[in-house]
């Protein structure tokens, strides 16, 4: 049987992820927060921080701003694209 969450995202009962995403605290609340299906949907919106800011993600000021922006997309008024993104055209 798979494991439930109320998804703080999807805002529906959803498919739970299978372990925390992400190391201490802010790992155990997506964990305990945030559905499968929400979790690759902010796997899509971080590439695209990284591509359009230009990070490198193992630099520790690029990884606090990305967790920032985890925490702000799934437990604060979400995060913002990039100023000037436009998406590819399909």
């Amino acid at each position: 049987m798979t494991r439930q969450v109320e998804c703080v995202l999807m805002k529906k009962e959803a498919e739970g992820l299978d372990r925390p995403p992400y190391p201490g605290e802010l790992g155990q609340r997506i964990y305990d927060n945030v559905s499968k299906e929400a979790w690759q949907r902010w796997l899509a919106h971080q590439t695209m921080l990284i591509n359009e800011n230009r990070l490198t993600p193992y630099q520790p000021k690029a990884r606090k701003f990305l967790e920032q922006e985890m925490e702000q997309y799934f437990f604060g008024g979400g995060s913002e694209k990039p100023t000037g993104y436009v998406p590819p055209s399909e």
